[in-house]
């Protein structure tokens, strides 16, 4: 059975909705899909000063979790 399909926008929303109840982000951070075959995974960036900020650290260890969880749940369009 194949999983639902969801835009790179669609699961990047999804992301920052899981982090706004689950973590204390600091404002500044980016969210991209990176693809790699079939699968894909979000990655974090974000400026010195923001990447320094306190919560930080936890964000992203976060969303590589949510990613996960995500993951197994829904394709990538495209």
């Amino acid at each position: 059975m194949s999983k639902p399909v969801k835009t790179e926008a669609e699961l990047v929303a999804m992301a920052k909705a899981e982090l706004k109840v689950h973590a204390d982000c600091p404002d500044g951070m980016t969210i991209a899909v990176i693809r790699d075959g079939d699968s894909w995974e979000f990655r974090a960036t974000a400026d010195t000063a923001t990447a320094a900020r306190p919560g930080y650290p936890e964000c992203v260890a976060m969303l590589v979790q949510i990613g996960d969880h995500l993951g197994k749940q829904y394709d990538i369009n495209g």
